[in-house]
């Protein structure tokens, strides 16, 4: 898990073997209540975090806390509930969780209750808590869809911890330049931990300034593939391949690339399901007690009880309005299926439908956050904060050519420019694409035998429609009438500017479908979004190789 003393112990609850976990857990309690007699009681106060073994206790006790939390083993969050219980009782207060659950969005009771998950989603969180020594946000939501789950962490534990063109600790600085881009603190935190894990040098943290020239180089690259992929070219490629010194091998930049898109389009995704802080990170958890005037009533397995009651008192009923929505949209999908099988569209048309969608999608405005984000701590990984996203331009004043997809396609040409450069990678890549892409089911709401290939299709084209990616062979005609605006609205600020996403934004799309599809059309948003920066830029790539 972490470095630090009793680090064999840490690693030691990551074991599938209970025999081994009990043995761990039994040393980690000797060695937290050695230092909580050290500190000695605190009276009612936080010891100083600094001193001696007062801080290293404050450290252990927030581990101990994420266990209690966020394990997949019941022995281990037992027995780490347990010891801080013990602790509690020698007179040294202990932390305490800050939010509600994994995201602001949700309510957690309604997200996957460790301990009650079934055997499939298990499986992927005992693997997952195996590897990275955690079981983060990011992983408790997407393990309502547990098959893309599964095939996310492979590519991700590929990407980070397994061998490549890239040092690891160049890896962890990558994706925090990355998060950093859309002020995603919560990337940041995390990678900022990883860096210093596989010993990234701390002085680096200051900024990017203070990061070796080489990685200083990839500034341009990093702002114009998170917010306008389209303007990137060969030009780009052949600086940071030519930098003397400080250039890149051409191996190198696939790996970067991959790094950046995917960092990029997972910021979106944890925006778009309003992830919170992680426990043992800033602002995830505090020592303070809580106010009286918070009535906030806690237990160990993190359930809120004021909550609980808000939550079963507003959340039972649902609107006619909202049902009616749902039978609306599954008309429309009826409907649409009977014209395609009647009349097929002309070239010509389905051209000026492209650009009609591309057009409206201008006046999608992105809806400004309810409060401002403060990026002081983040802003320093990255260069040029005015730099942000823009429209793809218009027919009428473009000085882009639309990106025609049959001329260049993941599936033909991308993939195997990866594949070959960064072996295996392009496979693991094309295996999440296609499971997103393809995943259901059948459900939509409260119906079930639906066929929501239409719809996700729809979601998936509209993404790219954005970036002035058209299909020939789609009649973008169907995206006006399956994505009402305020989907469209909240499906642009997602993907172009994902820090101004609100709950306000999540709740009012699609009222009355559950939140594991919400969170499904956000798996759909990221992966489009990260296919359709890799094509910029492997694109770019190919032209500078030819």
């Amino acid at each position: 898990m972490e470095d630090g003393d009793g680090a064999g112990r840490w690693d030691g609850l990551c074991s599938r073997d209970a025999n081994l976990r009990e043995v761990a857990l039994e040393g980690l309690q000797q060695l937290v209540l050695s230092l909580t007699e050290k500190a000695g009681p605190t009276n009612g106060r936080p010891p100083p975090p600094s001193l001696g073994p007062a801080g290293d206790l404050d450290h252990n006790l927030v581990r101990l806390l994420r266990l209690s939390r966020r394990c997949p083993f019941s022995d281990v969050r037992d027995k780490c509930g347990a010891i801080l219980q013990a602790v509690q009782e020698m007179g040294v207060r202990i932390p305490r969780a800050l939010g509600q659950g994994p995201s602001e969005f949700i309510p957690e009771k309604e997200i996957l209750q460790l301990g009650r998950e079934d055997a499939e989603t298990r499986i992927v969180f005992i693997e997952a808590f195996a590897t990275l020594g955690r079981l983060d946000n990011i992983t408790l939501l997407m393990g309502f869809h547990p098959r893309y789950l599964d095939s996310f962490l492979k590519t991700q534990h590929y990407l980070m911890q397994m061998d490549g063109p890239l040092p690891y600790h160049y890896r962890h600085y990558i994706a925090i330049m990355a998060a950093a881009q859309h002020q995603c603190s919560y990337l940041v935190n995390l990678h900022v931990n990883d860096f210093l894990q596989v010993g990234g040098d701390p002085k680096w943290l200051a900024g990017l300034d203070s990061a070796p020239r080489k990685l200083q180089t990839l500034s341009e690259m990093n702002k114009i593939l998170a917010h306008r992929p389209w303007l990137i070219t060969k030009d780009h490629i052949e600086k940071l391949l030519k930098a003397e010194e400080h250039g890149w091998s051409l191996a190198e930049l696939v790996h970067v690339v991959v790094l950046l898109t995917h960092y990029h389009s997972l910021a979106s995704f944890t925006y778009g399901c309003g992830i919170n802080p992680e426990i043992h990170c800033d602002g995830g958890h505090t020592f303070r007690l809580p106010s009286v005037g918070s009535c906030y009533v806690c237990d160990f397995n993190g359930n809120n009880a004021i909550d609980d009651l808000l939550n079963g008192q507003g959340g039972s009923g649902q609107s006619t309005e909202t049902v009616c929505e749902v039978e609306a949209l599954m008309e429309k999908m009826k409907l649409l299926q009977e014209c395609r099988d009647e009349e097929e569209a002309s070239q010509e048309e389905m051209a000026t439908r492209f650009e009609r969608e591309k057009a409206e999608s201008l006046y999608v405005a992105t809806t400004e956050g309810e409060e401002s984000v403060d990026t002081r701590d983040v802003s320093r990984h990255f260069e040029d904060p005015s730099y942000g996203y823009k429209e793809f331009p218009r027919q009428d004043e473009q000085t882009v050519p639309t990106f025609r997809a049959q001329d260049y396609t993941w599936e033909d040409h991308g993939y195997s420019l990866v594949n070959r450069l960064y072996p295996d990678v392009g496979q693991l890549l094309d295996e999440k694409f296609q499971i997103v892409y393809n995943l259901t089911y059948n459900t939509m709401a409260m119906h079930k035998d639906v066929d929501t290939s239409m719809l996700r299709r729809a979601i998936w084209n509209y993404i790219h429609c954005m970036f002035g990616i058209r299909y020939d062979d789609y009649d973008y005609g169907e995206i006006n009438q399956l994505l009402d605006w305020n989907f469209k609205a909240y499906i642009k600020t997602v993907v172009c500017s994902p820090v101004k996403t609100t709950n306000q934004m999540y709740d009012g799309f699609w009222r009355r479908f559950k939140h594991s599809e919400k969170i499904h059309v956000n798996l759909l948003l990221m992966e489009a979004r990260m296919q359709a920066e890799l094509l910029y830029a492997l694109t770019a790539i190919t032209r500078y190789l030819t």
